[in-house]
């Protein structure tokens, strides 16, 4: 399941209707208005944002301009896209650095939000654009929390500041002093959790927030726990007045209402989420690409950027040129697979093509065992059916299937499958070219 998939679906089909319709009443825009809010409500989007947010489409749709229009359905669309952006926060909003070192990220949240672990994700982020990072462990009531922020922070490649279980104050004070000393330009505290908010945990985190003058206080919350998520994040933001939220396993999150709703309720904009277990999986969040996914248009740019980290410039032009001369094989294929590992889900990848929906995304997934599989058929090949699969019949498969300890089944489903990605490159050739413009190093696809 990809992410946002079930509004998705529900957004495309409410659209699907309006556009075969050609002029549209004012009658069909209203029913399809209603559509939307229950696709939001079921979605879990917090219900007086639900309100607001089909008011001013509402308002904007049932325009003179809207109803006496051409392409009435495309205009709602252009709307219903802006609103979405809108509610998640227009653009994208980066971590603030302050004038002088070090710059500091106070993390909070609730126990099992996953705020251990995302600060080893921020720390290999941050690495990334140059900085030098110091890990700082104020949590010192869960058990093994300083143990497992070690462990996270050497799988980061970076320091943990600890002073045991004495005041988190002071820990936080010892490690921007530390900083200072050691050369750290960016320090990152982890403060304690609680598995439900109280005064005693909001009065700590006001003391180290009074303490140290964090650039950012960043709160993280976990998607899947849906309006909950909000009303912690509006409860966090009335005590602490956070400067942001990041978003953990909204990769699994097929609805998305937390999402949806934070900006909305607690005015303070989502900066980064979570997309899976490794520590690179960390992206920052962009409010225009997220409302591009939820309406089937796509996710290019991301696609893009995910791309050139997996992928080196001189592979990438060395695919384009396959591409372009119709010459990619099967074992290009295996090769492509290998390398879009790093890429993460393959599903989420698939879904950020335009026109790519959730009947084509089934088949779409890549493990360990699958590419072993994967392997074994293509190697059990000739070579001459490595470079043109189209002569596999069905002798061929049987032959194939029995070489590599597989079924013909699995073969069929491994060449679907290579069809499939000749299929998502092709219209990543013809439908991301605009985006791909300009872009250093190219794009493999």
């Amino acid at each position: 399941m990809a992410l946002f998939e079930s509004l998705s679906d529900r957004m495309n089909h409410i659209f699907s209707k309006l556009r075969n319709k050609g002029k549209l009443t004012e009658l069909e825009i209203k029913q399809a208005m209603r559509e939307i809010r229950v696709a939001l409500l079921e979605a879990d989007v917090n219900y007086n944002v639900v309100k607001e947010f089909t008011a001013k489409v509402s308002e904007k749709a049932l325009g003179e301009d809207i109803l006496k229009s051409l392409t009435p359905a495309q205009q709602i669309v252009k709307i219903v896209n802006d609103e979405l952006c809108a509610l998640m926060g227009s653009t994208h909003q980066k971590l603030a650095v302050s004038d002088r070192q070090p710059t500091i990220y106070m993390m909070c949240g609730l126990q099992g939000a996953g705020k251990t672990t995302m600060c080893g994700k921020l720390v290999t982020y941050l690495k990334k654009q140059g900085k030098k990072v110091l890990l700082t462990a104020c949590d010192i009531y869960r058990p093994a929390a300083i143990q497992q922020l070690k462990v996270v922070g050497n799988k980061a490649g970076t320091e943990v500041f600890e002073m045991g279980h004495i005041d988190p104050v002071k820990i936080a004070k010892g490690a921007i002093e530390y900083a200072l000393k050691n050369g750290y330009d960016t320090v990152i505290i982890d403060t304690a959790g609680r598995l439900h908010i109280d005064e005693a945990l909001m009065e700590e985190l006001v003391n180290i927030k009074k303490a140290v003058n964090p650039t950012e206080i960043l709160l993280v919350v976990d998607s899947m726990t849906g309006q909950d998520a909000v009303t912690v994040a509006d409860t966090f933001n009335q005590s602490l007045d956070i400067t942001g939220v990041i978003m953990t396993k909204l990769d699994g999150d097929t609805r998305g209402g937390a999402a949806l709703s934070i900006k909305a309720v607690t005015g303070k904009p989502i900066k980064f989420n979570g997309t899976g277990e490794k520590m690179e999986d960390l992206e920052p969040f962009h409010p225009e690409r997220m409302a591009s996914r939820i309406l089937g248009m796509g996710d290019v740019l991301t696609l893009i950027e995910k791309a050139q980290d997996a992928f080196s410039q001189e592979e990438a032009l060395a695919l384009q040129k396959k591409l372009k001369e119709n010459s990619f094989t099967l074992d290009d294929y295996l090769k492509q697979l290998e390398s879009m590992k790093k890429m993460g889900n393959m599903q989420d990848m698939m879904s950020m093509i335009p026109g790519m929906n959730a009947s084509q995304l089934k088949d779409a997934k890549i493990d360990e065992k699958q590419l072993l599989h994967t392997k074994a058929i293509i190697q059990s090949m000739t070579l001459k059916e490595r470079r043109n699969p189209d002569i596999i019949k069905s002798s061929q498969k049987k032959r194939i299937a029995k070489g590599s300890g597989t079924t013909i089944q699995e073969v069929n489903q491994l060449l679907k499958q290579f069809e499939l990605t000749k299929d998502m490159m092709a219209r990543m050739q013809k439908g991301g070219m605009k985006a791909l413009r300009g872009m250093k190093g190219g794009f493999p696809f």
